[in-house]
């Protein structure tokens, strides 16, 4: 199959020898099809797409790699983020769906998506969530976003009922909108590692 791995995509797969290169001896335990695995960002010689698991306590996380061929199911960001979805969720009273839900009244110019625990959550109905618990959205974002429409939505995220983070997903990486709305420089995402930018829309040498 043609698949083209974005991070934060939520992947299923058909068997549970298709996770490759896994250290951890937790994951052979408690990890299994029924639950997905999460885009991360790295790079191999081998074009495998890397992968993260999660486990049931908040510091059990491995990576891994997988083969375009062993995935059966994906969910994206931007899937999580349709508000029917959200309304009927089982965890539609919990604070980071209600945040979401509030995003969703608004017509924003470009696509957005849930990740993090409430992604997770949404995907999974695992009750991983409580009254604490972070909201994190990502922003698509192939071209470049003014600093006035960026402001506008981190407007609305400082009324949200939790707290909020917000990465802003470029051709070349990922960045924190608040540290760029803040220093007009950010430290990108990217598959080979972070680097330091004032110009996260471009390459740069």
């Amino acid at each position: 199959m043609t698949f083209t791995s974005r991070p934060h995509d939520l992947l299923w797969l058909s068997s549970a020898d298709a996770l490759l290169n896994i250290q951890e001896a937790w994951v052979a335990s408690q990890w299994h099809t029924g639950l997905p695995v999460v885009v991360r960002r790295d790079v191999n010689d081998n074009a495998d797409i890397p992968v993260g698991v999660r486990g049931m306590k908040r510091e059990q996380r491995a990576a891994g790699w997988v083969n375009a061929e062993a995935i059966s199911r994906v969910v994206t960001p931007e899937m999580l983020a349709d508000r029917e979805r959200l309304l009927h969720s089982p965890f539609v009273s919990q604070p980071p769906v209600q945040a979401a839900i509030l995003l969703t009244t608004f017509a924003w110019p470009w696509l957005w998506g849930i990740t993090g625990s409430t992604g997770y959550a949404l995907a999974t109905e695992i009750p991983v969530l409580h009254a604490e618990s972070d909201l994190d959205v990502i922003i698509r974002a192939p071209q470049p976003l003014t600093h006035d429409e960026l402001s506008q939505w981190q407007a609305q995220v400082k009324k949200l009922p939790c707290r909020a983070d917000t990465q802003v997903e470029t051709p070349f990486g990922a960045f924190a909108l608040n540290e760029w709305l803040r220093e007009g420089r950010v430290l990108l995402k990217t598959a080979s590692g972070p680097q330091l930018t004032a110009t996260p829309w471009h390459r740069e040498p």
